[in-house]
Formats: structure tokens, C-alpha cells, sequence
């Protein structure tokens, strides 16, 4: 055996130094006397030192014993500490959550899990980075984010689980200034006379809606491309075009008459939000909880 020798060595070594009996140590370690001093011996021959000697009341450590028990002992207090905190963690007292999700799957369909998964475990960090599907798959292909969640379409990898968790509808919304066209049932052709206001171009709502009015004979150059849903339905709000939204982010304004929604010849195809995870990593026990409790 080299001077690393076996750890299970030193695991007796600490225990023995530690109480100063090798009965007490096999105790502790829960094998025979025999077997502690077996391993002792290994132990010294390895490192060609003795590391004990008897005395009335029991094993006292030799000076090079006392040197290798300074070390040892830092370090089996490390390891300990190490389980405890590996225990800690599957415990969920502490530990970390990282989920990807846009504005739209966090405030309408996340917010209130993290809400309550928060309320059930407080030493739980949760790190949520706030970005369109693309960028949220693109986190979790390369293991920055332990799942995702998502609005339909996306293109998804082999690697890629994907559960559909809730339906969201697309709607084009007005306001006063484009009462002509309320409670009218409209071609889509009729949108390239009008002034648009869409999400940017590398969001998956606005790949969806690009590619559905494709079908029609609509490719659409909008006047307004914005960031956020917030910032279309605002800008709706003001007149300057018809916006294109999830229904979640105008229903205040559908409610109370300040925007309306247009109505067409065709139906809009509902999407969902999904619960996205890669199977090349194992998330930590904190993220399955919180995706158990979610699904």
C-alpha cells in the first residue's frame, strides 16, 4: 500500500486518535477490535511510522501520530460536513433551482408554483433567467438551467423531454381608433392594410403566427417589433396598430372596452406551454420536486 494508502485506514486512524480506544473506535465504526487493529497496522507499515502507543488508559498518539491527526481531522471534518450537506439537500432544506422561462410562461402559468414550492421550501434558491424558447433550449442543451418552461412551437432536440402543461391562444387586438373593423369576421389578407405591432423575430409566438399567416398568403412586414408582450399591448392601447398577443397578456383591456378583439375567416391554432428537460443531465433533487409539483 502507497502513503495514500486506503482511506478506510484513515477512517479508523480518526476514530482511534479520536476516542483513544480501539474498543470505543470499534464501537463507533461498528466492526471488530481485530479489524481496527488490523487496519492501524496497515496503516503505520504504509507510511513506515508508529502512530500509537498504549498507555493506562488506552492509545495515545506518538508526535508523528499527532501530526497526521491534525490533517486527518480537517479533512474528515470536511467530509462530513460535505454529507451533511448532501443530505441537507435531499432533504430540500437548502439547495438551488435554475429554470428557464419568457414573460408570458412566467407570469401566467409559472408564478404560482414557484409561489407555493417557495412557502414549502424556503432554503430553496431559485434562479430563474428570463429569456424567448430559443434561448431557454439553448440553456438547457448545455446544462445551465436544470428544465425549461416553454410555449409551443419548438424545435426539440432527441435529448429533449417536452410535456404539454397548459393552453394558450393567440389573438390580434384593436383599440378605438379600428372600431370599423369590431365585431367584423375578417380575411387575414386584410392585416397587410393595417399597421401591425409583433414580438421580434426570434421569439416562437412570432414564428408561429409568421408561419401560419404564411398559409394564407400573408407575409407581414409590422410597423412595431418589440420586445416584450407588455410593450404591444401598451402600444395597442395608443392607437398605433393591431397588436399580436397571447390573450393572457389583453384580457384586462378585452374586459373593460379598451381593446377589442379582431375576429377572421379562419381559426388561429392554439399552442401550449410545456415543461422541458434534457435526459443528458440528472437534475438535483430540488428541480424534480418543483417539476413533480408542477406536473
Amino acid at each position: 500500500m502507497t502513503g495514500e494508502g486506503n482511506l478506510e485506514y484513515f477512517k479508523v486512524f480518526y476514530y482511534v486518535a479520536k476516542s483513544g480506544s480501539v474498543t470505543r473506535a470499534a464501537g463507533e465504526l461498528s466492526i471488530s477490535q481485530p479489524a481496527v487493529s488490523q487496519s492501524l497496522k496497515l496503516l503505520e507499515k504504509s507510511l513506515g511510522v508508529v502512530l500509537f502507543e498504549r498507555c493506562s488508559r488506552g492509545m495515545r498518539l506518538t508526535a508523528e501520530g499527532k501530526v497526521l491527526y491534525v490533517y486527518v481531522e480537517k479533512g474528515y471534518g470536511q467530509i462530513m460536513q460535505g454529507v451533511e450537506q448532501v443530505i441537507r439537500m435531499q432533504n430540500l432544506e437548502l439547495g438551488e433551482v435554475r429554470i428557464g422561462a419568457s414573460d408570458m410562461t412566467l407570469r401566467f402559468y409559472l408564478l404560482p408554483f414557484l409561489e407555493e414550492f417557495h412557502e414549502k421550501y424556503p432554503g430553496i434558491k431559485v434562479i430563474v433567467t428570463n429569456g424567448p424558447t430559443p434561448q431557454t433550449l439553448q440553456l438547457l442543451q448545455e446544462g445551465k438551467i436544470d428544465f425549461g418552461v416553454v410555449s409551443t412551437p419548438f424545435s426539440s432536440g432527441e435529448d429533449l423531454c417536452a410535456v404539454p402543461v397548459r393552453e394558450i391562444e393567440d389573438v390580434f387586438v384593436a383599440g378605438r381608433k379600428f372600431m370599423a373593423y369590431k365585431n367584423r369576421t375578417l380575411d387575414f389578407q386584410e392585416l397587410l392594410k393595417l399597421p401591425m405591432i409583433f414580438l421580434e423575430g426570434n421569439t416562437s409566438t412570432r414564428s408561429c403566427m409568421d408561419a401560419f399567416l404564411a398559409k394564407s398568403g400573408v407575409v407581414l412586414q409590422p410597423e412595431f417589433e418589440l420586445a416584450t408582450s407588455d410593450m404591444i399591448v401598451q402600444f395597442a392601447l395608443r392607437n398605433l396598430g393591431i397588436g399580436c398577443v397571447a390573450r393572457e397578456f389583453a384580457a384586462e383591456y378585452l374586459e373593460s372596452g379598451l381593446l377589442f378583439e379582431l375576429r377572421f375567416n379562419k381559426r388561429i391554432p392554439r399552442r401550449n406551454f410545456c415543461v422541458v428537460r434534457s435526459e443528458k443531465w440528472q437534475p438535483p433533487t430540488a428541480a424534480r420536486k418543483l417539476m413533480e409539483l408542477i406536473l
